[in-house]
């Protein structure tokens, strides 16, 4: 669990609530359900609206990662890399092929099955670099539907205010019915914005964080086989992928 995300989440809320209290502000007033509806519901569908739906399908999934990122760990990567290096030394690629059936990850098998079958290191980046390109888009693609969403809560943050002060002066008869229909107004802009800039883009930008540290253990996989595949000695393959280790912590492989 990233703990950190968890943290976050309560240090900023709580700082506003605490803002509120200590400005002698009620959080009862803070809490519209009309508001909340309006933001809440206005953002979905409009988010809904620009996303196919299986881009949509895929960013909810992903916001597990804020708090249960997939990882990889680059260590593990590393050894396994060079111990392939030493054994297709000793016995030629072909000997690769008994890892086969331990793999579970698609992109390692695959990987690993193009360096059996002989293939160069020049064509095996090739390859490879497409499956690392499509999956990134199709990560960045569902990341991207709540940073649209951080987008679209603001305005219709307004769009609650206004509609609050609509329902205000039609009610300028009724003075005692003018202090809710203000709460409305004001407290929806302040969901929009706080939705926006607490939850919906922090959250964008933790998946992409994500997407870019399981773009580079995919990376640094390929490096090695491509290593292995131009006959490298194990001990440069290693150094090699050492130093993708500074801008890749926190990762544990995939299969």
């Amino acid at each position: 669990m990233d703990k950190i995300s968890i943290f976050g989440l309560i240090i900023g809320i709580g700082a506003i609530l605490g803002g509120q209290v200590l400005e002698g502000g009620r959080i009862a007033s803070l809490i519209q359900p009309t508001a909340m509806v309006i933001v809440l519901g206005g953002t979905l569908g409009a988010t809904m609206l620009q996303s196919p739906a299986a881009v949509f399908r895929r960013g909810v999934r992903m916001l597990a990662w804020v708090f249960f990122p997939p990882a990889v760990d680059c260590q593990r990567i590393i050894g396994q890399v060079v111990q392939w290096s030493q054994r297709s030394r000793r016995e030629g690629l072909l000997a690769l092929e008994n890892y086969l059936n331990q793999i579970r990850d698609p992109f390692t098998r695959k990987g690993l099955q193009l360096l059996v079958d002989g293939v160069d290191a020049e064509r095996l980046r090739e390859v490879m670099e497409v499956e690392i390109g499509a999956y990134e888009d199709e990560m960045h693609e569902g990341a991207k539907i709540w940073e649209a969403a951080g987008g679209y809560a603001p305005t219709i943050g307004i769009l609650g205010a206004v509609l609050g002060l609509i329902h205000v002066m039609e009610q300028l008869s009724e003075p005692t019915k003018l202090g809710a229909g203000i709460a409305v107004a004001f407290v929806a802009t302040i969901y929009g914005v706080g939705l926006a800039n607490l939850v919906f883009l922090p959250v964008a930008n933790k998946l992409k964080a994500c997407i870019a540290r399981q773009v580079t253990a995919r990376e640094m996989l390929l490096d090695g086989l491509m290593g292995i595949a131009a006959g490298d000695n194990p001990r440069i393959v290693e150094s090699r992928l050492e130093g993708y280790l500074p801008g890749a912590d926190e990762i544990r492989p995939q299969h």
